[in-house]
């Protein structure tokens, strides 16, 4: 092969990959990337609020759907709810909790403290 062959198989290369690059950029902006259109008027229902792994296997999600959050422990031997409450953080499980009666029935088998 000449070099003028290898030169144009160089530029050809080099402009399918600069044409890859640009179809691949604008569907990031579309917001085509996860293989769905972004509907800029929906209103999102679930959302990660915090993630803090806990070691190398396990990690505790917090994640937000409508109006409440969920904990959840991520972990190689499955996944756990590990609590669920109202959406609006401590503030709102704290009147929660001052709004019930301290004197409430309590399941039987549940510990007293």
């Amino acid at each position: 092969m000449d070099l003028d062959q290898y030169i144009r198989f160089l530029m050809a290369l080099v402009f399918v990959v600069a044409l890859i690059m640009v179809v691949a950029w604008v569907m990031r902006r579309v917001g085509m990337a996860d293989g769905t259109v972004r509907g800029r008027a929906r209103q999102r229902r679930l959302s990660v609020v915090e993630a803090l792994p806990i070691d190398a296997k396990r990690r505790l999600i917090l994640v937000r759907r409508d109006d409440r959050e969920h904990l959840i422990l991520l972990s190689a031997n499955g996944d756990l709810l590990v609590d669920s409450t109202p959406a609006g953080g401590f503030d709102s499980a704290l009147a929660g909790a001052e709004a019930a009666p301290a004197d409430a029935p309590r399941p039987a088998g549940s510990d007293p403290r």
